[in-house]
């Protein structure tokens, strides 16, 4: 059996998504975040040695272990898409444009909003009290300099390239708008798509999918609060 060891408000709540729409049976072990650091606890090293999640471990395969959420995805696909009802057919248009999406979501989508994360909490505990009023001048600065423009350049990108379909590879449903699912869900937590109806209308297509809600009742709704 696949064991999913699901970090609380973590990308792992793709790799559980996968798995409904797969029809794959598999456990959750969950793990709670620091309360004070928001970090990942210590016992995820014991499953792999960078204790990040997501990561799952494959009883089928004498418990081996496969870590990044792109690595997952595809791993799992290759072992249970027998129908290849998730991947579009090689060779076609829509397969490069899933190949592009599935590892946009990480390289390219991900890093600035997780660095706007990381400098929004240079004005809260546990940063000193004293050097607060420092960092939020300087996350300020960071974020209309740096982080905002290029944010905006990849929202107003994507919001474009759903004009091929209601999906990021084109009319049908792919792993690569599971992957691409996470920095949306993150933007629109901070308001991100306001003004952004196509972005907006492929999240309410993703919550209207069975298989994520599925997802959500087993391993929790994902929260930037």
């Amino acid at each position: 059996m696949i064991k999913v060891h699901h970090l609380e408000n973590s990308r792992s709540q793709r790799v559980l998504w996968l798995l409904e729409e797969l029809g794959v049976d598999y456990q959750i072990i969950t793990y709670r975040r620091d309360p004070r650091t928001m970090l990942a606890p210590a016992s995820l090293r014991e499953v792999h040695p960078l204790g990040k999640s997501p990561v799952i471990t494959d009883g089928a395969r004498g418990g081996q272990v496969v870590a990044e959420s792109g690595a997952i995805l595809e791993y799992l696909i290759e072992r249970f898409d027998t129908q290849h009802r998730l991947v579009p057919p090689a060779g076609s248009e829509a397969r490069e444009r899933y190949r592009f999406w599935l590892h946009h979501a990480e390289g390219s989508a991900m890093p600035p909003l997780v660095m706007r994360l990381v400098f929004a909490s240079l004005g809260r505990p546990p940063v000193p009290a004293l050097a607060r009023p420092v960092g939020r001048l300087f996350a300020r600065g960071v974020e209309r300099q740096f982080l905002g423009p290029q944010i905006r350049q990849l929202t107003d990108y994507w919001e474009a390239e759903l004009a091929h379909g209601p999906w990021f590879t084109g009319e049908a449903f792919s792993a690569a708008d599971i992957q691409m699912s996470f920095p949306l869900l993150a933007l629109e937590a901070g308001d991100g798509l306001s003004g952004y109806p196509r972005l907006s209308g492929f999240l309410g297509a993703c919550r209207d999918r069975p298989a994520y809600r599925r997802a959500v009742a087993a391993g929790g709704e994902f929260s930037m609060s």
